[in-house]
């Protein structure tokens, strides 16, 4: 063999080694641009509300009053506003209705577990579910929040017994 015929099949075997490398490469481009359109184009960023039964329709909307939030009403229904977020609660014409099934099968009040973020002081929050006539069932306690790694929580419940915290960070 010589020098020229060994740098001929030297040459052949780099660019069959380049091609196959390319195909590979295109494979694999392709492969991974396949598997991205594959994959939803978004993602969960929140919520925006949260559903629960509602048993004493008067006590309840008294109390979400007295503690600040806005609160619209409907037949069925009855929204509580909290900044851009809602809770609403179903009245007991929707959810003892069979044909209604929008919930989970086993929904009566009391079943919800809601935490709100208090931007005030301990004081304050005191006073104002005193004047909601909420007892304090538990807290302040150090609590790890969803916004934050440190918290301080209190604990009440409301008419229908649903237990409600308020974490101020």
């Amino acid at each position: 063999m010589t020098m020229t015929s060994a740098g001929y099949y030297t040459r052949i075997m780099e660019r069959y080694t380049m091609r196959r490398n390319s195909s590979r490469r295109k494979f694999i481009s392709g492969a991974v641009a396949a598997t991205a359109a594959a994959q939803p184009s978004g993602s969960v960023r929140g919520f925006d509300h949260v559903a629960l039964p509602m048993q004493n329709t008067g006590a309840m909307l008294a109390f979400y009053r007295a503690l600040g939030f806005e609160v619209r009403e409907s037949r069925a229904a009855c929204s509580v506003y909290v900044g851009d977020q809602m809770i609403n609660f179903h009245r007991p014409v929707l959810w003892q209705d069979a044909s209604f099934t929008l919930r989970a099968p086993a929904a009566k009040p009391p079943c919800g577990d809601l935490c709100f973020v208090w931007d005030g002081t301990p004081v304050a929050l005191k006073a104002l579910l005193d004047r909601a006539g909420a007892k304090v069932i538990e807290g302040p306690v150090p609590r790890q929040g969803g916004r934050k790694k440190s918290g301080s929580s209190v604990y009440v419940r409301d008419p229908d017994g649903n237990l409600l915290e308020f974490i101020i960070y």
